[in-house]
């Protein structure tokens, strides 16, 4: 896998409730921690974030650029990105360190290739989850896995047993996750025919007399 650099620097201390003012000149605050590493809060160049790291898919190592001995050479990944309720704008990110020489977990998309023989015959293609988790070296953390969904037919599914990973790349689930599935097509039911109702004759209720054109007309037959 390939690493993407980007430049950081450490920040004072506890200068959280300063956060609002660094992102107004352009910076990201962030964090820099790992199982043998206290954390090191960060000022990252926004911009460069947002082109080189917000938009990858997957998990991708990120090698740090730095004046400080702390972080430079550092490699990570980032852990968790923070965004805005409302407007979605990136406020914080982790980065977490990793060893190069030590196998770590990290998520891995999916993508599904393919049209099903399912979705040919009406069939809908269900994806269940779109990403799955693997543990490997990090260098060995592939950037995605191709699902090749063709041969499911309705009702048929794929499973991460069925994938094919690289050497040294493991899935960390213990039951037979389902992947994907085909499910047969909605049908929607035509609406029942509305009941005609007769009208209720209610004995010993009088017959309503007729019209005096109806009437003339019962007359003149009696004639």
């Amino acid at each position: 896998m390939e690493t993407v650099e980007i430049q950081v620097e450490p920040r004072n201390s506890g200068s959280h409730k300063k956060a609002p003012k660094l992102r107004r000149e352009g910076k990201l605050p962030g964090i820099f921690y790992g199982p043998k590493t206290d954390p090191v809060p960060l000022e990252i160049n926004k911009k460069e974030f947002l082109s080189r790291v917000a938009d990858l898919e997957g998990s991708h190592l990120i090698r740090i650029k730095s004046e400080s001995a702390l972080l430079a050479n550092k490699v990570a990944l980032v852990k968790e990105m923070q965004f805005h309720p409302i407007t979605g704008e990136i406020l914080h990110a982790d980065f977490y360190e990793v060893d190069l020489a030590a196998k770590i977990r990290a998520k891995v998309p999916l993508h599904f290739v393919g049209k099903a023989a399912g979705v040919v015959r009406g069939g809908i293609l269900q994806p269940v989850v779109r990403e799955i988790e693997v543990e490997c070296l990090p260098m060995e953390i592939p950037e995605f896995f191709n699902v090749d969904v063709t041969p499911l037919d309705i009702g048929h599914s794929l499973h991460v047993a069925e994938l094919q990973m690289p050497e040294g790349v493991a899935a960390t689930y213990e039951t037979n996750l389902t992947l994907v599935t085909v499910v047969p097509p909605t049908v929607e039911e035509a609406p029942a025919p509305a009941e005609v109702v007769p009208e209720a004759v209610v004995e010993g209720a009088e017959v309503p007399a007729a019209a005096p054109e109806e009437k003339k007309k019962e007359e003149g037959s009696e004639t």
